[in-house]
């Protein structure tokens, strides 16, 4: 009885901190947002409305369709259920195209499977190296909610380059290739990858919020209507880039706050709710958007640089830069990749070396679990990188 009571008094305890800390959460994630529209609203300053124009147009041109995006794709992955594991478990010819088909599916989730069922023994090395070569990352929503059919060809060649390098490299390795000693359960190294709490919080709730008016604000800037001139008001002449401007500080704010574990972030966990995965990825994304565009706004204001004709000036080694910034872990480089195509700044040619050659935040796990498996692969996806990008770059761009 004095067991249960104690027992009782710890899970009150606990609960009670777990509502502190929620709220705590949610004043410190409000706070930047308050002072942000404050000076929005009240300063002539042309440097502050540059930086909140930048993080406006990326929080409206891009954040609202990536976490669009995000709800569909993790939509269908949580309700239809796919059993992937137990399809890469047949030692078929199919094995390989199936590792290349998780890896091309946007995020990075499908290819960290990949890596873990390969330690355990049940896929071959060339089962890495393809979904590793077909892993496009975080960047692929960005490319998908900006550029459509570019993004679905990015996919596709992912996909089809990264089943004909496992089959190649099948053939030069045998199955057990650097394989150490095999793992009877799946590998509990990501665990520590992760941040600690998983569930949805009430901050969660007010960025959805946030989220539908953005996405109908964005479907309308999209069709060049201007928003502004639309439901401007005496008080308010800029509604647009006012939400624009809350959406991303409050992302910003939840992305840095000091509540989550430090450490890399792999692609959230598919036990997550549907929300909370789609608030951290998106906001992942957003981080790395927001700096693209203030490096290009800031550069150009404060430097008079003309980053398209710096670019320009190195067009010939620009496939191989990107080539280069996709053998670094992590989506993030790989996603200011993605931001500088979109932006005009780079051409078709090194997106398509980056995309290739980069394997997101599936590479953080394979480094973590075996460092000579991840280099080699991922040096394996520089060949038909830089075959692609710059057979593309003489063909098309030169």
């Amino acid at each position: 009885m004095v067991m249960e009571q104690v027992l009782e008094q710890k899970s009150d305890l606990k609960i009670a901190g777990l509502e502190d800390l929620q709220l705590r959460n949610f004043l410190l994630v409000s706070i930047f947002p308050a002072i942000a529209v404050t000076l929005l609203l009240t300063t002539s300053s042309e440097l502050l409305h540059i930086i909140f124009g930048a993080v406006a147009d990326a929080y409206l041109q891009v954040s609202t369709f990536v976490a669009a995006t995000f709800l569909v794709i993790y939509g269908a992955e949580r309700f239809l259920k796919i059993d992937a594991t137990a399809a890469l478990k047949r030692d078929t010819m199919w094995q390989v195209p199936i590792a290349a088909a998780l890896g091309a599916l946007p995020g990075c989730g499908g290819a960290v499977i990949v890596v873990t069922q390969f330690v355990t023994g049940r896929l071959s090395f060339g089962s890495v190296v393809a979904t590793l070569t077909a892993t496009m990352g975080d960047a692929a929503f960005l490319l998908l909610a900006q550029e459509p059919l570019t993004g679905l060809a990015m996919i596709g060649l992912g996909f089809s380059i990264g089943t004909l390098s496992g089959w190649a490299v099948n053939q030069i390795h045998h199955r057990d290739f650097l394989r150490g000693a095999k793992l009877e359960a799946e590998c509990p190294v990501l665990s520590f990858l992760y941040p600690e709490d998983w569930r949805t919080q009430p901050i969660d709730k007010a960025w959805a919020f946030l989220l539908i008016p953005g996405i109908v604000v964005a479907v309308l800037i999209a069709f060049q209507i201007d928003v502004d001139d639309l439901f401007s008001t005496e008080i308010i002449q800029t509604p647009a880039t006012l939400l624009g401007v809350v959406g991303g500080t409050v992302a910003l704010s939840m992305r840095f706050n000091p509540r989550r574990r430090h450490g890399p972030r792999v692609q959230s966990p598919i036990g997550a709710g549907l929300l909370r995965r789609t608030v951290e990825d998106t906001n992942f994304i957003t981080v790395w958007v927001i700096g693209a565009f203030l490096v290009f706004e800031l550069s150009v204001y404060c430097l008079n640089l003309n980053l398209k004709g710096l670019f320009e000036g190195w067009y010939a080694l620009t496939p191989i830069i990107a080539i280069v910034l996709g053998l670094l872990p992590g989506c993030g480089p790989q996603v200011l990749v993605t931001t500088m195509y979109l932006a005009g700044l780079i051409p078709l040619s090194a997106q398509i070396g980056n995309t290739i050659s980069n394997d997101g935040d599936a590479l953080f796990p394979a480094i973590a679990i075996s460092p000579r498996v991840a280099i080699v692969a991922t040096l394996y996806s520089t060949i038909p990188a830089l075959i692609l990008a710059y057979g593309w770059f003489f063909l098309f761009e030169l």
